[in-house]
């Protein structure tokens, strides 16, 4: 019996034509509440980026793929990057520019934007945030780093910063994390917080990020939208978000 599901946002229940989630979808989700299924939230975005979600009152929030959970009381586990990989950071920056968003725990902001930063904020309506000196991020609890490199330089990267993992769901960047925090650790935090077996956990996704959390539940969904290799990790794949693909997998499973 399935006790808990959780939701990644962007391309799964935020759909990437129209950026919200449709009413039926919001429906879904309060017939399963209504069951007693506990819902919790597993993305990349940090707490500023929520309003997505129009104040629907999830059980949890992994959010920042899992460096930062919380319920609306509490924090249940928080992870940052520790001070000298942000530095070493810096200072590749100084040599070799890009676009980097420092996330804290209620904004983000950027050492610089350019096309890459804008097509990224065309998608997810997220990333509007401004660009200035960023020095002073030593100093601040910084949850996770967005880097717009590709993947060589995404490898280069996490040689200067020993104590962090990458994530990716686009080819234009990356999420830069402290080791420990996951999607995946994330759901391990709420399970035991609310005494939930793993083999009562059901997630839906559709991006790179997603794949830990997809092999780590009993019953993992990977939206229609997803790439080849997401898909081969669930155990379900079913129709993207614009097309009910969470009713249509949920009816499947027959929790509804």
């Amino acid at each position: 019996m399935i006790k808990a599901i959780f939701f990644d946002i962007d391309g799964t229940l935020v759909s990437f034509q129209t950026h919200k989630i449709p009413e039926n979808t919001f429906d879904t989700l309060k017939q399963l509440q209504k069951k007693g299924i506990k819902l919790f939230i597993a993305t990349g975005r940090g707490k500023d980026g929520l309003d997505v979600l129009k104040d629907f009152p999830f059980d949890g929030y992994i959010t920042l793929n899992g460096q930062y959970c919380y319920t609306k009381e509490k924090i249940i586990y928080e992870n940052t990057i520790q001070s000298q990989d942000l530095k070493a950071l810096l200072d590749y920056l100084e040599q070799k520019p890009f676009p980097c968003g420092f996330t804290e725990e209620h904004t983000k902001y950027f050492n610089l934007r350019d096309e890459r930063v804008d097509e990224i904020h065309r998608i997810t309506h997220n990333d509007d945030h401004p660009a200035g000196d960023c020095s002073q991020v030593v100093h601040q609890k910084i949850y996770q780093c967005m880097c717009f490199v590709n993947e060589n330089e995404e490898k280069e990267i996490l040689k200067v910063m020993p104590h962090c993992i990458s994530a990716r769901w686009h080819p234009l960047f990356c999420d830069i994390s402290p080791l420990g925090g996951t999607k995946q650790h994330g759901i391990d935090e709420f399970l035991k917080y609310y005494h939930i077996n793993l083999e009562e956990t059901m997630a839906f996704g559709d991006g790179g990020n997603d794949i830990p959390m997809l092999k780590h539940v009993a019953i993992s969904i990977a939206m229609g939208n997803a790439n080849d290799e997401v898909k081969t990790v669930a155990d379900y794949v079913t129709d993207d978000v614009e097309h009910d693909g969470i009713t249509k997998a949920l009816k499947h499973f027959q929790l509804l």
